[in-house]
């Protein structure tokens, strides 16, 4: 589970995130949805480490991740951008690579980096360098190496961005196959068909603030509205910054 308390956190004259709170919990799919600029990416960041936050606590499986970095990231998968992969390797290098980061001994890293490229059957191209690989081929690649080393806990930023429609339905397919095994996902998002298709729970953020919290069902009930996207427009009152 992830749990966020009261995180607060400027970027230079600009309140990224401004007393934020919500859990994301295991066997679920949580979306962050909002506007460009309401702080989903900075939120992510701050969970898995990579900022420090001003004030509050991001907290995975219990861990703090401010006091206890390495422990917290153990328990937590972040899905990169899959158009960032080193070409030279293959997913078999490159996913055990990645499970010894995350603390694996080699012969495990082996025997892990295995497991998830059969469980994603990437047996096909374990082997061959990433260089010339397809969106879905890299997409898989980076979500083996988010999840080789069995963490509890997913992060997607915006995760479809730049894939084609048939890369984008595989990515949901095994976002749901994450959650059916007890997963918790966490994904930011500003496209609507996406987080309705998916989440079990929806995070709404503007200006850094939760605004409302629920199902896609449950924020369509709250606001009187029959779509997510009028929902949303009302939510947050304004229409700026949609996407399709």
């Amino acid at each position: 589970m992830i749990k966020v308390s009261n995180l607060s956190k400027h970027i230079g004259e600009v309140q990224a995130l401004d007393d934020l709170s919500f859990e994301a919990k295991n066997g679920q799919i949580t979306g962050l949805l909002g506007p460009n600029g309401a702080g989903k990416t900075t939120c992510l960041r701050t969970i898995f480490g990579l900022l420090q936050a001003d004030k509050g606590i991001a907290e995975i499986d219990g861990i703090d991740v401010a006091k206890y970095p390495i422990e917290a990231k153990q328990q937590l998968g972040l899905f990169p951008d899959p158009f960032g992969l080193y070409e030279r390797l293959t997913p078999r290098e490159y996913v055990s690579y990645f499970a010894e980061l995350n603390g694996l001994s080699r012969n495990d890293a082996k025997t892990a980096t295995a497991k998830v490229l059969s469980q994603l059957h990437m047996d096909d191209i374990a082997d061959r360098r990433c260089k010339g690989f397809s969106q879905g081929q890299r997409m898989k690649t980076a979500l083996a190496q988010a999840i080789v080393h069995q963490p509890t806990n997913i992060i997607l930023d915006e995760p479809t961005r730049g894939l084609d429609v048939m890369s984008t339905r595989v990515l949901r397919d095994l976002l749901r196959e994450l959650k059916e095994h007890g997963h918790c996902v966490l994904f930011s998002s500003h496209v609507m068909q996406e987080v309705a298709a998916l989440c079990d729970q929806v995070i709404v953020m503007a200006d850094g603030k939760v605004v409302a919290i629920g199902s896609p069902d449950e924020l369509c009930r709250q606001t009187g509205k029959d779509s997510l996207e009028d929902a949303f427009i009302q939510l947050i009152g304004t229409d700026e910054g949609i996407a399709a």
